[in-house]
């Protein structure tokens, strides 16, 4: 176990990461879930992270009142991404202890977290399996 303290979230991320522009629309993001089997994408314009999309903010999409009128299934699919995404991402640095990004991934209860550098250019994703992969690594031969 000694030797999962030293791992960093930049030995473990994984890269490069399919992302998507502020300008695609649901129905373009529901081909891109589908085809990846990924459950978000980091929203990135010029190279810098703007926000991420999850299939969370995608169904939200589609959660009206019975007040309102019941909007068209095309009109919503036509919404883009930067209309829906989530602006404010918890994110780490490629040398955040692993064991700061597992702390954090049990408190928000989330899957993975973009790694970005400096000026918030993204440069990988950390996710629950990159972890698990750095805790098997790094222990094994340990009793």
């Amino acid at each position: 176990m000694y030797r999962f303290l030293e791992c960093k979230a930049g030995d473990y991320m994984s890269s490069p990461v399919h992302t998507v522009t502020s300008k695609v629309t649901m129905r373009e993001l529901e081909g891109l879930f589908e085809k990846y089997d990924f459950n978000s994408f980091p929203v990135v314009e010029e190279g810098k992270l703007m926000g991420i999309v999850t299939k969370f903010d995608f169904l939200r999409v589609f959660d009206f009142s019975t007040s309102q009128i019941v909007p068209h299934f095309n009109e919503l699919m036509n919404r883009t991404v930067g209309e829906v995404m989530t602006e404010a991402v918890v994110h780490v640095e490629p040398t955040t202890p692993l064991t700061r990004v597992l702390h954090l991934m049990v408190d928000f209860k989330s899957r993975s977290f973009p790694v970005t550098g400096l000026g918030n250019e993204l440069l990988g994703m950390i996710s629950r399996e990159d972890v698990m992969r750095a805790l098997r690594i790094s222990t094994q031969g340990a009793f």
